[in-house]
């Protein structure tokens, strides 16, 4: 792309009316404006402990990208050649839009001071003809593929987590559940600024309300979310992790939930449900915290907390 297009970040269009090759155009601006280094001062710098590349993995029907934030030393190298490193699978988030570069700040600093292994799924965007269940079998199909070929990643598949943002967060919601049952047991799950439910009560939430246009225009990108996430025909509960019947026996959760956003109470809820069904949970608000603030280090202040507290909940979960 040209120097003026990574230099300025691309205008976002009327979500409300947008076609699909409109979609398209602006997807690959401002994924190319993410991946640029132009976006690194509100984005983040990587942590220079972890080498960072992409690599493809062969999934079922199809070959996708990864991307894999390694660390540098592990401080005792004998020691995690021996036993492998802790697996962190993450998925960015946007839904439509978005890509794993955007994450590299959290990423490399997990996999540098966990330490860890992170594998960050490009998954497959939701578009008119892609849904949602795409992009929640790309989650799945990583993490198995991951843990079934472990030796090869140098991984320790008894210690997994993983770890999701915004649409990133109900993909690994749902894939915490597939493991669950598939009898694969993870050690931790984080969520951030989750979106739990695509059903048509996904709006019927105060903080909804209240941030639908506040501080960004949120209701417009969750309509066209929702419009090609769970196309007619799909049954929306089957990919809302706050509809499902049986939450029980889950990996223990962090939910971190920023107050100034729109689906605020998706992780609330989310929260209580797991709370309720016996599941390990720890809710974190962070007042005056913007959705998707984690990934703007460069503009959002909390966004180090939220880091380190990731970070300890992770070391905590898969150092045990």
């Amino acid at each position: 792309m040209s120097e003026t297009t990574a230099v300025n970040r691309p205008p976002e269009p009327d979500f409300s009316a947008i076609t699909t090759e409109e979609l398209i155009a602006y997807r690959a601006a401002e994924n190319g404006w993410r991946a640029s280094g132009a976006a690194r001062a509100i984005l983040g710098d990587p942590d220079p402990g972890a080498a960072i590349e992409w690599q493809d993995i062969a999934l079922p029907g199809r070959d996708l990208p990864v991307r894999v934030y390694r660390p540098v030393s592990t401080g005792d190298g004998e020691a995690a050649v021996r036993t492998g490193l802790p697996l962190v699978v993450h998925v960015h988030g946007g839904g439509f839009v978005g890509t794993a570069v955007q994450c590299d700040w959290t990423n490399s600093h997990l996999a540098a001071r966990l330490p860890a292994l992170v594998v960050s799924v490009e998954h497959r965007l939701v578009a008119p003809d892609s849904p949602l269940a795409n992009a929640a079998d790309d989650g799945w199909d990583v993490l198995q593929h991951v843990m079934r070929h472990a030796s090869q990643w140098g991984i320790d598949p008894t210690r997994t987590a993983v770890f999701g943002e915004s649409f990133g967060a109900l993909i690994s919601a749902l894939t915490a559940i597939r493991a669950r049952e598939a009898g694969m047991p993870l050690k931790a799950q984080v969520m951030v600024n989750p979106v739990v439910d695509v059903t048509e009560t996904m709006y019927d939430y105060p903080s909804m309300a209240e941030h639908a246009y506040s501080p960004t225009l949120a209701l417009p990108q969750l309509r066209l979310l929702q419009r090609l996430a769970v196309p007619p025909g799909t049954d929306a509960r089957a990919f809302s992790p706050l509809y499902a019947d049986d939450l029980s026996g889950l990996a223990p959760a962090l939910v971190v939930v920023p107050t100034q956003d729109a689906v605020a109470d998706h992780g609330r809820r989310y929260a209580e449900r797991l709370r309720v069904a016996g599941t390990s949970v720890r809710l974190t608000e962070y007042p005056g915290a913007r959705h998707a603030f984690l990934t703007l280090p460069g503009v959002e202040p909390q966004a180090g907390a939220a880091q380190a507290e990731i970070l300890e909940f992770l070391r905590a979960s898969l150092t045990a």
